[in-house]
């Protein structure tokens, strides 16, 4: 495991993680938020795949 010290907001770490995608690339790192887990599931299952210029 790789653990890199970052300052994340309190209001994002209290967002349920079955609401959340997180990706990553060399210089960055995006988070998505879902209204709900059926919204993340589907999202996972669209950008299953992807390499990440597609899906940015």
């Amino acid at each position: 495991m790789i653990c890199i010290p970052a300052q994340i907001p309190d209001e994002l770490c209290a967002i349920d993680d079955e609401l959340k995608a997180i990706y990553h690339s060399k210089d960055s790192i995006c988070v998505w938020v879902f209204k709900t887990r059926t919204d993340r599931n589907s999202f996972m299952e669209q950008t299953a795949g992807m390499d990440k210029e597609t899906r940015v």
